[in-house]
Parts: C-alpha cells; sequence; structure tokens
C-alpha cells in the first residue's frame, strides 16, 4: 500500500522537531566533513518523508531514538568549525529531508549567510511543491542552492522506488516550478538531479523535455545521480526485486 508523503512528513516532524518558543531544534545524527562539492561541511538529519529502497542512509534515516537536538545556532556552529578547519565554504544538511523542520532550516541558512558561506538545500522537492511559501523564503536569501532530487523519471517509477503514492512526482516537478516561479534562478540557484539508475533511455529523455519546458536552462545542468551500491543497499535492492541497469561501488 502506497503511502503518502505529505502526511508521513507531519508525522515525522513530530519525532525531530523540538519548538522552544524562540527556534526549532532538529534532531541530528552527527556532522562530518566531506569532497562531495569539492568540500563541505554536512549536518546529517534524522526524518525524512519518504523512504527510498536505495537510499544509503537507512541506519538513521528513521531512527527517532537516535540522535540529538540542536538548535539552529548550535547546530551552525557545529558545521562552522568543520568549515573553518577544512577550509569549506559551503554547507548543507543531508541524508534526511531538510525541509522538514523548516523554520530549524531558514534560521541556519540565516546563520550561514551571514557570514558568507553558501548553503546547499539538498531536498525531494515535495514540501516546496506543496507549500510555495518555502520557495519564496528560500528565494530571499541569496546565496541558497537548491539541490531537487527525483526519484525517478517517472510517477510509477517514482512509486515503485519510493513507496509512495504516484502523485508525489508531481509535487517533485511543482517544487521547480515554485522555485523558478519565485525567482531562483536555473542552474546558479536550482539544480535538478535524477535519479537514472532503473529508468529506461527513452524515458528519460521524456523527462529532460519535461523539465526544459519549465525552463530550457534545466536541461543543461542535470545531476544525474547514480545508486552507490554499498553493502547494505545492494541486499535491500535484492530484497525489493530492484536491478540497477548504471551504479558506482564505492
Amino acid at each position: 500500500m502506497y503511502y503518502d508523503p505529505i502526511k508521513k512528513g507531519e508525522y515525522v516532524e513530530k519525532h525531530v522537531c523540538r519548538d522552544n518558543g524562540d527556534s526549532v531544534s532538529r534532531k541530528y545524527y552527527r556532522f562530518r566533513g566531506g569532497s562531495w562539492y569539492g568540500g563541505i561541511a554536512s549536518g546529517d538529519v534524522i526524518g525524512c518523508n519518504l523512504a527510498c529502497k536505495f537510499c544509503w542512509a537507512w541506519r538513521f534515516r528513521d531512527r527517532y531514538d537516535l540522535g540529538e537536538y540542536f538548535s539552529p545556532k548550535e547546530a551552525y556552529m557545529r558545521l562552522k568549525r568543520i568549515a573553518v578547519r577544512k577550509g569549506y565554504k559551503l554547507l548543507r544538511l543531508t541524508g534526511g529531508e531538510p525541509t522538514l523542520c523548516v523554520d530549524h532550516l531558514l534560521s541556519l541558512i540565516d546563520l550561514s549567510l551571514r557570514d558568507n558561506y553558501r548553503f546547499i538545500v539538498e531536498t525531494n522537492g515535495l514540501l516546496i511543491g506543496s507549500r510555495p511559501w518555502i520557495a519564496e523564503e528560500l528565494a530571499k536569501r541569496e546565496g541558497v542552492i537548491v539541490r531537487v532530487s527525483f526519484k525517478g523519471v517517472s510517477s510509477s517509477e517514482f512509486a515503485e522506488l519510493t513507496g509512495a503514492i504516484p502523485d508525489g512526482f508531481g509535487l517533485q516537478l511543482k517544487g521547480i516550478k515554485n522555485l523558478l516561479s519565485a525567482g531562483l534562478r536555473p542552474c546558479s540557484e536550482i539544480i535538478p538531479a535524477i535519479m537514472v539508475s532503473f529508468s529506461d533511455d527513452r524515458d528519460i529523455a521524456t523527462f529532460v523535455a519535461e523539465l526544459a519546458d519549465l525552463d530550457p536552462a534545466l536541461a543543461s545542468c542535470i545531476d544525474w545521480e547514480v545508486v552507490i551500491l554499498y553493502p547494505h543497499v545492494e541486499r535491500f535492492l535484492r530484497r525489493y526485486g530492484l536491478k540497477p541497469k548504471r551504479f558506482v561501488r564505492p
């Protein structure tokens, strides 16, 4: 049976967000540096409104008993220490869905931008699609890059890979539309990422044309995603009967 990712997100927020009155804390699993994007300080957050069958972060994504709550300022100081030590200019949240506890995210971005860091919002775009005001808030903050990660190239593939209702794929596209409408620029501030490990070439071409209809520039800056076959990911794919056409090994 398919689940509704918007309702799932509301459930998850009750377990990973904490309203402190003057700020919203979020549950984190860890903070770390890494070589993605040429070097970035990352906070791995607990909780997502999708349950992708190829997810690398399954160990902590849905484990609400793990981790620790951090206020935006506390999380920012953890990220900043890593960035200063490593010489990074980029910060991000990853692992779970950063637009859950969105007030926490926006406060964290504000702190980052004041110190001239750029912030990458890695998102599935579902909440941005269902709540246009999130796109408008992100657009107010110069120095934000929104990377929308599509789970497949069609509504049926989205449902197969995530277990969510097929309509969720349309919300991902609506997320891109809302970001464009809010004034964010394709390629410099909006990056479409597409999981193509399970997709046919013809379906990929059809979806790329769909993105180009929104803005022709989007087709020129797609971040092509393929499954990284970590041992646990490979086990899950076998369990679900999914065979990737394209993949890399760690």
